[in-house]
């Protein structure tokens, strides 16, 4: 009998549109998988059996009918708990927000569920996201795929693990610094940052909504590419015939390559060669202005989450995990003076980044320059809480400063991923050029 949970969300849409699979059995095969899962709690927050196997059934009806919404019809994923769910409790992995229940979806839910999405529920995530670990004691810590006693990388941490565990045939996260994509990386997934403003964050918690955005994590570009057009309401790009022959990548070297661990320092070489030889020039290059920014990024972060987060804090504070809470409190410190200059030169950098990268169809660099830590330590050495959480979040931050679409493909080294960065608004260009990326590395 086929186990369907292994299979991408792109296979399974096919699959139900040639009457292989019926959308309520792939639903409640994702059901029973997650209730079974030794690991359940810690991956999903709530799951929501009752609007899964009504969607289900509506996706069936409408596929026997040939009436189907798009090609992810009857496909099951799951939410990261910062998104609204109409009548279900929606908590962003904090106690400030217990019992939180909104009355209407986000509106990416709202058009994903209008493209025939199956809703299996809620995922855990770092509190208020506001963390590149995904380590949370106030809820729960997702695992990695590769190492169950590591942390499985944030804050859409049960995003990830959902779909590396097989619990979800793709997940919807959020990200801000490395969200989506430091997740993916550690747990061997495709993630894309989107551009931010491309995809609506009515009805998401926010963290800092002049940097949040919304994207899926997935088992192949093919997925992330379905997901994105079910987010938006519109049909996916062609991937057919993508090719790296011919195509002109930089390979980043300001700040991204600073203090790489062993095991994803070889990996990214690896990948680099296995590009080069697919046909993909590759060039060194050197961005010095983008430094400015990443200097700026407690300004840029802190500040406008505190503004966002400071009533609540101040009133209930000692309910959080205390790096979270201090990191938030951090943004005390910076006036608007200070907050709209580190804008201004922001904005700077990524004008001379726009005539730097413009004869180049992308910028490489390694996803995250290190591995997932282990929980025990993370809880039990403050220090090493804070240096690692900020060097898993060096590289990733550089596609949220920089105003960028981003991918991270796996390279084949498990929790190590490249980064693929293009111009804003480029997504459908970049899936296509990270396919093509996605077939080399394989």
């Amino acid at each position: 009998m086929t186990d369907w949970t292994g299979k991408s969300a792109a296979e399974l849409g096919r699959a139900i549109g040639a009457g292989e699979v019926d959308p309520v059995e792939l639903a409640q095969a994702y059901l029973d998988k997650i209730a079974a899962h030794p690991l359940k709690d810690r991956i999903y927050a709530r799951v929501t059996p009752d609007r899964a196997l009504a969607e289900a059934k509506a996706a069936s009806d409408r596929a026997k009918a040939g009436m189907r919404l798009s090609p992810l019809d009857g496909v099951p994923v799951s939410w990261k708990d910062l998104f609204d769910t109409a009548g279900v409790a929606t908590e962003a992995g904090s106690k400030l927000l217990e019992g939180r229940v909104p009355e209407s979806d986000a509106k990416v839910l709202q058009t994903a569920t209008a493209m025939g999405l199956v809703c299996l529920g809620k995922t855990h995530l770092s509190e208020l996201a506001f963390s590149g670990l995904g380590l949370n004691p106030v809820t729960a810590t997702p695992p990695s795929v590769n190492d169950a006693e590591a942390v499985a990388g944030g804050s859409s941490s049960g995003a990830a693990a959902s779909v590396a565990f097989g619990l979800a045939a793709a997940a919807v996260g959020s990200d801000t610094g490395g969200s989506v994509r430091i997740p993916s990386a550690w747990n061997d997934l495709v993630g894309l940052k989107t551009t931010w403003g491309r995809l609506s964050l009515v009805g998401a918690v926010p963290l800092a909504s002049r940097f949040d955005t919304v994207g899926p994590l997935c088992r192949t570009v093919e997925d992330a590419a379905l997901m994105l057009a079910a987010l938006e309401g519109r049909r996916a790009p062609d991937l057919t015939g993508a090719s790296l022959k011919g195509v002109r990548l930089a390979a980043l070297t300001t700040i991204v390559m600073d203090d790489l661990r062993p095991e994803p320092a070889a990996a990214y070489q690896s990948a680099l060669e296995r590009l080069e030889a697919a046909g993909a020039e590759i060039v060194p290059l050197d961005v010095p202005e983008v430094a400015i920014p990443m200097g700026d990024a407690a300004v840029l972060y802190t500040a406008e989450a505190w503004a966002t987060w400071r009533n609540d804090i101040s009133a209930r504070g000692d309910l959080m995990f205390a790096p979270i809470r201090e990191r938030f409190e951090g943004g005390k410190a910076f006036g608007a003076a200070e907050y709209l200059r580190a804008w201004d030169r922001m904005m700077e950098a990524r004008a001379a980044w726009a005539k730097s990268t413009a004869g180049f169809d992308a910028v490489l660099c390694p996803s995250a320059p290190n591995l997932p830590p282990k929980v025990d330590r993370l809880l039990s050495d403050d220090d090493y809480y804070v240096t690692e959480n900020l060097l898993t979040l060096r590289n990733t931050r550089v596609g949220n400063v920089m105003g960028l679409c981003v991918t991270t493909l796996p390279t084949g080294t498990p929790s190590c991923g490249i980064s693929l960065m293009a111009a804003p608004m480029e997504e459908d260009r970049l899936l296509r050029l990270s396919a093509a990326a996605e077939a080399a590395l394989a």
